[in-house]
């Protein structure tokens, strides 16, 4: 990790086509501008953690489930309603 200190108004350049300014220090948050390409996707780390961990959640979950499915567990999820077969009694 390259650590450096700036002030307002500083910037840095990464890799030619990302420039990030330092637009304000105060009472120990720091703002910044980011100006990249519209290709470059930017995001918050903690996003970025959030969902990956809501995703590991998931992932897990229906592990859990298709193994109770296949095992025939009574605790295996039942379908829903709109993919359940009814059979009519013959009238």
């Amino acid at each position: 990790m390259l650590i450096l200190s700036r002030k307002a108004g500083d910037a840095i350049v990464i890799d030619g086509g990302i420039r990030i300014v330092v637009v304000q220090c105060e009472r120990g948050t720091v703002r910044i501008g980011i100006e990249a390409p519209a290709a470059v996707t930017i995001l918050r780390a903690e996003l970025v953690e959030q969902v990956a961990a809501q995703n590991r959640k998931a992932s897990v979950a229906a592990d859990t489930s298709a193994a109770l499915v296949a095992h025939g567990s009574p605790l295996a999820p039942r379908a829903s309603a709109d993919t359940r077969t009814t059979t009519r009694p013959d009238t």
